[in-house]
């Protein structure tokens, strides 16, 4: 069903927007009022002042030759300090067009840095950026995965300058990429690469802009065994040399995947992937002692999203045990549930509305919608999403940090499908000390937005476009409310909501607290700056791991921040930030009340623990290097 919101296009505030989004924000304030935890700030678009002038465009498929087609799940966007400054950059990726690879310049601006730093891929679709350090010569190396023309890794040569080693590396893998994820699986100490593949969703036509045209059953493509790609399993040789060892560690995983993530299901310390179905049963691959994988999904998560699109490992309630936030955005799409219908939002979808022939299998292992799993220990894993209020609407990736420095992480949900649907909006669950989330995204401002949609294309309905499947649309009555504007000149404007697809969170102005930056679908990007810290004192701590028998960077490794009253705050360096994306940041503690820790605790990815003893003052980062 075709829809459209109409909206101001002024600043945001709590009367911006159409009256559904309004009477939203009226509700979120009295929930606001109810809650301890902290929640007196706001985020605001600082975009134009942070002088970024990139902006995200779309393939036709995704525009004026709609059709349902995995191409509209959009784009990454990574953050790592790419030229050793101490101030973290950002990576934008585009379909069409240009990624763009933007310098901190400090004050919360930004300069663009891709030509000189050789990272544009113009003539390429792509679709996901990671940042890791490959080589371990402490600088962060950037990956980027393709629609069929190929995966690219960037060794980064320094001062913000990268050389394209693709060939050499032997990770130019053509085809229907997604997300990609490093981790030291054999604990050599080198980053081995993880790549998700969809599965086939394009013919060998071409359309404009050199993207391939994708199948018109493309959202049938898993019932079509013939379809089904492997994800693979790179082996980091060293020399900045990779090896495919999928078939020989037997991961061989089939799933129409987006994205994956690093998780220890079973505490032994190595390290297991737990592998996202955009349409279909999610996989957890365990570790054997870094030589094999073997499938244990049913064992650890009898049943699990239908239609994951993002995935976290966090410690939410604060019990030492990491657990597993997964979100899921296909399971939305059967139903256009009303705008302002908010309860019909934190409902789990009713698969009743689905076609059969989406669950060749069966339902019986589907959990439709976001799953929030806590870990019980002992293997066992709890699914507690609706008890703890993270149930969204047309979710995408999860970002995970500590908004408001209580010392809980709080999640960041993008959100929205674009055209030819509704406006949805981007969610903030702020953590009440893990007992649930308040739904905040009104009360710091990041919703409404000061528009809720925008031109998604124009055609010449008397001309070249004159036979084109909208210019018929159009015609009919009540048309304007598909988002069809008709203007002089037989021109015809659709117009459709905005939608976020990625997002990162990182502190981009050093002030102490944590600023948004998102990768919106088909415009230009949100730079929420958040005034947390120059409403209240901020009391945090950064830790940067440097890893010696470990990989440089620390990826695997989990860090505890102990308080002086003896609260302990557990967080995986990880590297996910969001949809699509790896970041290189330094992990992120509030201390809420405290002004120091007492000690930090961590295991490295080689097994070693080291305990760095305090008092650690508020306000500084910590480099911790491995014995």
């Amino acid at each position: 069903m075709l829809a459209s919101c109409r909206s101001s296009r002024g600043e945001r505030s709590a009367a911006a927007g159409p009256a559904w989004l309004r009477e939203r924000g009226a509700e979120e304030a009295v929930l606001a009022a109810r809650s301890a935890t902290v929640h007196d700030f706001q985020y605001v678009d600082r975009r134009e002042a942070s002088l970024i002038t990139f902006v995200n465009r779309i393939v036709d498929d995704a525009g004026k030759a709609y059709k349902k087609v995995h191409y509209d799940h959009g784009t990454g966007l990574a953050a790592a300090d790419v030229d050793g400054d101490g101030r973290p950059d950002l990576y934008f990726v585009t379909q069409l067009g240009r990624n763009e690879l933007w310098k901190n310049v400090g004050d919360g601006r930004f300069a663009d840095i891709t030509d000189q730093a050789g990272v544009a891929m113009p003539d390429d679709v792509s679709v996901a950026a990671t940042f890791a350090d490959i080589d371990n010569d402490g600088d962060p190396d950037l990956f980027v995965t393709t629609v069929r023309q190929g995966n690219r890794l960037f060794e980064n040569m320094g001062g913000g300058r990268f050389r394209d080693i693709t060939a050499q590396a032997g990770v130019g893998y053509v085809g229907h990429s997604s997300g990609a994820v490093f981790f030291d699986y054999d604990g050599d100490g080198l980053l081995d690469l993880f790549v998700t593949n969809v599965g086939v969703y394009t013919s060998n036509v071409k359309g404009p802009g050199g993207y391939y045209v994708g199948l018109s059953d493309a959202f049938h493509g898993h019932t079509h065994p013939e379809r089904a790609v492997a994800s693979i399993l790179y082996h980091n040789l060293g020399g900045n040399r990779f090896k495919d060892v999928t078939r020989d560690v037997g991961l061989v995983d089939r799933s129409w995947s987006g994205d994956a993530t690093v998780i220890d299901a079973n505490d032994d310390g190595w390290p297991d992937l737990y592998v996202l179905d955009m349409q279909g049963e999610n996989h957890l691959w365990l570790n054997e002692g870094g030589k094999r994988f073997r499938d244990a999904t049913r064992a650890y998560f009898p049943k699990t999203p239908w239609g994951a699109m993002g995935v976290k490992v966090f410690d939410f309630d604060g019990d030492g045990r990491l657990d597993l936030l997964v979100t899921d955005m296909h399971s939305d799409m059967w139903v256009n549930i009303p705008a302002g219908d908010w309860a019909a939002e934190a409902r789990k979808a009713d698969s009743a509305q689905a076609r059969a022939d989406y669950f060749p299998e069966g339902k019986d292992r589907f959990i439709f919608g976001n799953a929030l799993f806590a870990n019980r220990g002992g293997g066992r894993f709890e699914e507690v999403s609706d008890s703890l209020g993270v149930e969204t609407y047309w979710p995408w990736g999860p970002s995970v940090d500590d908004l408001n420095a209580d010392g809980w992480d709080d999640i960041f949900v993008t959100a929205g499908m674009n055209f030819p649907h509704r406006y949805g909006v981007n969610s903030v669950l702020l953590n009440e000390a893990g007992r649930h989330f308040l739904l905040s995204e009104f009360t710091l401002g990041v919703e409404p937005r000061g528009a809720t949609e925008q031109v998604w294309f124009s055609l010449d309905c008397q001309g070249a476009d004159r036979t084109q499947l909208f210019c018929t649309v159009c015609r009919e009555r009540g048309a304007a409310a598909l988002g069809c504007r008709r203007e002089p000149g037989g021109r015809l404007t659709m117009m459709a909501a905005r939608g976020t697809r990625a997002a990162v969170i990182l502190d981009l102005d050093g002030d102490g607290d944590l600023d948004i930056v998102t990768n919106e679908f088909n415009a230009a990007p949100q730079v929420l700056v958040s005034d947390l810290a120059q409403r209240h004192r901020v009391n945090f701590l950064k830790v940067r791991l440097r890893g010696t028998r470990s990989n440089r960077e620390g990826l695997g490794a989990q860090v505890t921040v102990v308080l002086p009253e003896g609260r302990r705050i557990l967080k995986v360096m990880d590297g996910k930030t969001g949809y699509l994306s790896e970041s290189d940041l330094p992990l992120y503690f509030g201390l809420g009340e405290a002004d120091q820790a007492a000690a930090i605790e961590l295991r490295w990815p080689s097994g070693r623990r080291q305990t760095v003893a305090g008092p650690l003052r508020s306000g500084q980062t910590v480099e911790v290097v491995e014995p």
